[in-house]
């Protein structure tokens, strides 16, 4: 038998490794003061979206929004670089090629979790500091409050990948202003700091230095109404030198509205060459790159998506996403860009007049008893 003093000993190695298999945890869901804090903590992959960690704050956020001493939910990420970069496009692939269950369940698990955000009964605030793109923007978007830094890096660039910008992209992209949405959404432009609030996606801008202090005083507030929370971050965002530029594509905007604004893929590639600009000819270029599937599938899902409620699109995006499980381009894409990085996918179809709209029909269609059903 261990000594006491031997014993006490053990205990506190025990204590110590479990606090350090904890701080190894893939996301950290702790209560302080009136807040949920959600912090992803898989720095090393820029905290991507797993299967797992969806398993977890789903319930989580459930609960916190049933708990009357919880008065806000605070989520982000750890390392400095990433809020969150996405979902585990890996894990997905190689469960899609093998026909394993996790390529439903992880779309099905986190369209529900995009969906809880959205419909989450307590103000929900999202610190996206650092890359920010696909699935991190579907746990950020449809909370109340997202705050941008300088750090800021957003994106939804699923088309280069046969994806198309899923996890509740056809609710909020076009109803930013004009066609910025459309524009984001086929091309993969990315949006950095400032610009990240001024085009719509965040609704404060804080000094990444200053997030420390932020959060500290969110946890501080006592029994806090939306309004407390929402002067809050007024105040910080208001310290902020955010009107110092304009908008990056302030330029552009009446080019985008008018190019983005046709009703078909090819007419918007008409468009741009008929435009002839340098603007014009750097966007065909891009779309040029894109999977030609994605690029029809992506311009319907924001077409249909813009007199949708968010379940309805989730419901649609389910159903999107099954198809793009079934096709070819989602594997060519993801291993051209993520696995052998040769940047040079062939897309099936290559081209956008061979993608028919029987095609695209199909991929929209219900899917029964398989259905998201939210």
């Amino acid at each position: 038998r261990l000594k006491p003093f031997n014993r006490l000993q053990v205990i506190l190695q025990h204590l110590k490794m479990s606090k350090h298999t904890d701080s190894t945890a893939e996301v950290l869901l702790e209560k302080r003061g009136g807040a949920g804090i959600i912090t992803l903590n898989r720095p090393k992959a820029l905290n991507a979206l797993n299967l797992s960690m969806i398993q977890q704050i789903y319930p989580q956020i459930k609960t916190w929004e049933q708990d009357p001493e919880t008065f806000l939910i605070i989520i982000k990420g750890t390392g400095g670089k990433a809020f969150c970069a996405g979902g585990d496009i890996r894990a997905i692939t190689d469960a899609g090629k093998v026909g394993d269950r996790l390529a439903q369940d992880f779309f099905r698990g986190e369209y529900m979790l995009n969906n809880a955000i959205g419909t989450c009964k307590k103000p929900y605030v999202a610190l996206i500091d650092g890359i920010t793109m696909g699935g991190g923007v579907g746990l950020s978007v449809h909370g109340r409050f997202r705050v941008a830094t300088e750090k800021t890096l957003f994106a939804m660039p699923e088309t280069a990948i046969g994806l198309f910008p899923d996890v509740g992209g056809g609710y909020f992209l076009p109803r930013l202003s004009g066609r910025i949405g459309y524009y984001l959404a086929l091309t993969g432009f990315r949006l950095k700091g400032r610009d990240v609030l001024k085009a719509g996606i965040a609704t404060h801008f804080v000094d990444s230095e200053k997030l420390p202090a932020l959060e500290k005083d969110l946890i501080a507030l006592k029994s806090p109404s939306t309004e407390n929370i929402a002067d809050l971050l007024n105040s910080y965002h208001v310290k902020s030198k955010v009107d110092q530029e304009k908008f990056v594509l302030d330029e552009h905007m009446e080019k985008i509205n008018s190019l983005f604004s046709a009703n078909s893929m090819e007419e918007i590639v008409k468009k741009l060459k008929q435009d002839g600009s340098p603007f014009a000819m750097k966007q065909l270029e891009t779309i040029n790159k894109m999977s030609p599937t994605s690029l029809k599938i992506t311009l319907r899902q924001l077409r249909e998506g813009a007199s949708m409620n968010l379940q309805e699109v989730l419901t649609m995006e389910y159903r999107l996403s099954q198809a793009c499980m079934r096709g070819h381009d989602f594997y060519e894409g993801v291993r051209a860009v993520l696995i052998d990085k040769d940047q040079s996918p062939k897309w099936k179809p290559a081209a956008l007049e061979e993608v028919s709209d029987e095609f695209v029909d199909d991929c929209f269609k219900p899917l029964g008893s398989n259905d998201l059903k939210l």
